[in-house]
Order: C-alpha cells, then structure tokens, then sequence
C-alpha cells in the first residue's frame, strides 16, 4: 500500500475565524483567547453560587469548541478511553455478551458463543440486577457496562433475573479478550450460485474475517457475490482499501486525502483476490465513512452494481492522538476522495449558517464526474446507488412494541417454553402462535397512538381554537372510546412486519447472532433484488456499462 506521511500540528482551536489572519495575529489571538478562557474557568469556579465540578464543566466547554467544528472531532478523557479502543479494535476484556436498556431495566440481548457468558449460563432474556454485589438500579447505564469489562482474568459475579425463576440466579464469570465478529454472518442462497456475506464494521483485522467468508463462498461453489453494508457506520481507513483489493488490481488509486497539511494517496498494494466475480453491495443511509469508500470505490471502476438507498455522506478523515492525562483527542484532518475525483461529504461544516446549523451541499453546485466506462456520478451526496430501492419502514405501532420491550418480552417467554426451534430461515410462528401474541398484548399498556388517533387529536385541537369544542367534545370522546376498542385490530393490520420482528428475536434465542442475521437476511426483499440483479447477466453489464 503506497501512501504519503501525514504531518498535522495540533494545537488548541480558537473560536474566532484564526485562519484568515496572519501568523503573528494568529499566535496573540490563541494566547488571549486561551488567557480568557482559563480566568473565567477559576472566576466560575471560585465565585459561583453552588459547587462546579471542574471536570465536568471543561468537558462541556471542550465538547462544545469541538462540536463547532464537526461531529467527528473529539477529545477522549482517560475513563471512556479503554470504550473508545473497543469500537475501533472490535476487542475488550469481557464475558461476550450485550445489554440493552429497556425502561428501567437492563436486560441481556445477545450472547456471544464460546465466551465466558454462553459457556457459563448467561440467556438472552435475563434482566441483570447486580453486578459484583452491586445494584444497577443504583448506577447510571455507561457505570453498569463498565463494571461488565475489565482486565483478562479477572472474576465478575452477576445476579439475574429469569422468566420462570422465582429466585435470583447467581452466575461468574472469568474475563476473556473478547473478539467483536465483524463479519456474523455469510452463506449461500439456496438453490442459486450467489454467496451472501454481511460486514457490519470496519473493525482492525475485519477485512481477513471478510476474506475468510468470501473464500468459503467460493469453495462452496459462489460464483456471484453479495456485500452487505447496510447500517456499516464504517471505521478503518486501512480495513476498507485491503477490501477493494479483493476485487481491484494491484497499483490502482483506491482512495486520496486532501488537508490543510498534506496530500496522501492510497492504492492496492496485492493482486486481486477475484477481478472479475459479479458482485452486489448493498448499502442504505446507515452506510458510511469505510462502507462509502467500498461502495464508492467498486462503483468508480465499474467493479460492483450498489444496490439500496443514498448513503450517510461521510467524506472526512480523522487522525488519533494521544494527549495529557492518558486521554486522546480525535481531529478531522482531511477529506477522501473516490479515484474518480468525488468527495461524498453531504454535510458543509465550514460554512455554517448564522444559526450555526449546517446545510447539505446543494444539487446546483455537485459535480460530474466518471466512472472508468464513462458512467455521470456525483460528489457531495454520498454514494448514489445504481439501483434505487426505498427502505420498507416500520409502522408506529412496531417501532412502540420494539422500544418499549414487548417483542423483546414475549420472545423471552416464547424460549423459555420451547426446547427448540427450526433452523433460522425455516423457522415461522403459526396462526395461533401470532394469536397467543395479540392476546398477551391485551393485558400490557402500551404508549402508542395510532395515525387516526393523532389525526382525533388535532381535530380537538382545531375544534377548540375554533370556539366548536363544547358543541364537538362528546363526540369527539365517543370517537376516543372506539378507538381503543379498536386497538387491538392495529396488531392485525401490521402483522407481517410485527411477526418478522418477533421472529427474529426469537431465532436470536436459540441461534445467536448468526441466526438472527441468517434468518432476516433469507427475508430480505433488497437480498431479493440483488440476487435478481445478479441473475440477469445482460442487466449487469448494461448497469455497469460493461461490453
């Protein structure tokens, strides 16, 4: 891999607009500034009716100059240092195992096989009470997950509450290093020559994880390929050139940055690991930073059909440091640009409104460029897909019974009943199953609004400001009143996506992470497209503009 050495001096970012005057100026302007800030810090903290926590109050202070800048830049305190290292290296020392906070109570929601946690009992479900003899109830959530991590080694006790236990269950762990999967899952569609392979970060070493999948793939007779990126937030920049060589030759311009500093360019530096398997990726709003360089690279050389929704639009490059105190700072030190020239940033962080909002890049100053066959593309709106797909949303009613825990729920209780489950893509609640599930939501109160009823309220809104309230209001709470007669048919018309979810947290009980992935992927309706456009082999070479 060829690239340039990036020097970049760091130094405490000013407010005022310190770009525009001269260095002199520049110099007076950071030591006044920095004169200022420090003297109004120890008046504040010296005169200020009640106690200041000093660390909290230059926290906020940093976070605000940072968040002036863009979203990305970020200083990193020694205490969330160790979290900041886990979503970049996908490794922590832990017990494999996830939590989610629902209402008040945090619960287990995956369980990672072969960890500590799986071998010693811990279940999906399973609402954690104590950790090392101590009550979460008495903890903020960040604290809970911490005392989860720790050195390797070392031993955690956790009480738990489970469905169908009286008494609380008292289980311990020894801390492993725990490796995040990047890839959960890859495979084979049936009865087709396509292989699937999903990539959800863009973690250190992801790409040989990646590797690994495609190659069983191939060895299973793949002779097409599906990536899937969607909902990639992305991560490393090195991770996402070693994948574009796998299907890029070697020397090829895969991406460049451009700074206030200096210039880099980053190119394949191995032979291909196949230049010339049809691929499909897969991409959605949730795709960004690495997930764009992929799809944006590929599409720039013809080398891929994208496939979904516009992506993010992340066109900025941070650099890491290391600061006082055992903290680190992270700064946005360039943009990247596709090997077409494109620089996908939708978001215009330098020229902010006087409100200090930020406005995408507007369509009438996006330019053109071309693919390697002389395809339009477009810069400053992420990565335009080659086939356009809208994303099926949730209705209202599924998202409430998600967030306020009752799929989450009844799938626990579903398990603790069943010994086991057909495979994930064969699995299916019956009739009566999905019918045990409305009548168990009968007794629940569920905090949702259905459109009619919103619609109900804004004609009683409109109604009073119009003086007809008094002459409309029993009406109006006899129109209420059926409504919640009518709740329970809301679980009927949406039963196709509300089954699917449930579903799906069900197969994650008893086949983990792999299985729930495997189960919503043989599901998908854009898996579906992709495998279409894969199979009609004129469509892709026109698609791609390919002889």
């Amino acid at each position: 891999m060829k690239k340039k050495i990036i020097i970049v001096a760091v130094g405490v970012v000013s407010l005022t607009l310190l770009s525009f005057t001269p260095p002199g100026d520049r110099f007076f302007e950071i030591a006044k500034n920095l004169e200022i800030f420090s003297s109004l810090f120890k008046e504040v903290n010296a005169l200020y009716v009640d106690d200041v926590n000093p660390n909290i109050l230059a926290k906020h202070g940093i976070d605000a100059m940072l968040n002036s800048l863009d979203p990305y830049t970020n200083y990193i305190p020694e205490e969330k240092v160790e979290d900041y290292r886990t979503l970049n290296t996908g490794q922590y020392g832990g017990i494999g195992a996830t939590t989610v906070t629902i209402g008040h109570r945090i619960l287990v929601n995956m369980v990672y096989e072969n960890y500590p946690a799986y071998k010693n009992g811990l279940r999906i479900g399973d609402e954690i009470i104590k950790i090392n003899g101590i009550e979460l109830n008495k903890l903020k959530e960040e604290e809970s997950n911490r005392l989860m991590k720790g050195q390797i080694g070392t031993i955690v006790k956790v009480g738990v509450k489970r469905f169908g236990h009286d008494q609380l269950i008292d289980l311990e762990f020894k801390r492993e290093k725990i490796k995040i999967n990047s890839v959960p899952y890859f495979g084979m569609i049936p009865s087709q020559e396509i292989g699937l392979v999903q990539l959800t970060e863009f973690t250190v070493d992801c790409s040989k994880e990646l590797k690994k999948g495609i190659q069983s793939l191939k060895d299973q007779g793949a002779k097409k390929l599906i990536i899937d990126l969607r909902g990639n937030p992305g991560g490393s920049l090195n991770e996402a050139i070693e994948i574009c060589n796998f299907f890029i030759p070697k020397t090829k311009l895969v991406v460049s940055t451009k700074g206030k500093n200096e210039q880099s360019a980053y190119e394949t530096a191995h032979d291909a690991m196949d230049e010339n398997i049809p691929i499909a990726i897969l991409i959605n709003r949730g795709s960004a930073s690495a997930s764009e360089i992929v799809a944006g690279t590929l599409q720039d050389y013809d080398r891929a059909v994208i496939i979904g929704e516009r992506s993010y639009g992340k066109g900025l490059v941070q650099m890491q440091r290391g600061f006082l105190y055992n903290s680190l700072v992270k700064i946005t030190m360039a943009k990247y640009y596709t090997p077409s020239g494109r620089c996908i940033q939708v978001l215009d962080y330098t020229h902010r409104r006087e409100d200090g909002s930020v406005a995408s890049v507007p369509d009438s100053i996006k330019k053109e460029f071309k693919t390697t066959h002389g395809r339009k593309v477009f810069d400053g709106g992420g990565i335009e897909p080659d086939v356009a797909l809208s994303s099926a949303e949730q209705s209202g009613l599924a998202l409430a019974l998600v967030r306020q825990g009752f799929i989450f729920d009844f799938a626990t209780e579903y398990a603790a009943k069943h010994t086991s489950i057909a495979e994930p893509k064969n699995f299916s609640l019956r009739a009566n199953e999905y019918e045990e599930f409305v009548n168990w939501m009968k007794g629940k109160k569920l905090v949702y609004k259905s459109p009619t009823e919103l619609a109900l309220e804004d004609l009683e809104r409109e109604a009073k400001r119009q003086e007809y309230l008094p002459e409309l209001k029993s009406s109006i709470g006899q129109l209420s009143q059926k409504m919640n007669e009518y709740r329970q048919n809301d679980l009927i018309a949406s039963k196709d996506i509300i089954k699917f979810l449930l579903e799906r947290e069900i197969v994650a009980r008893f086949y983990f992470e792999k299985g729930a992935a495997e189960f919503s992927l043989s599901h998908d309706n854009e898996v579906k497209q992709a495998v279409s456009v894969l199979n009609d082999a004129s469509g892709y070479k026109k698609i791609l503009a390919l002889p």
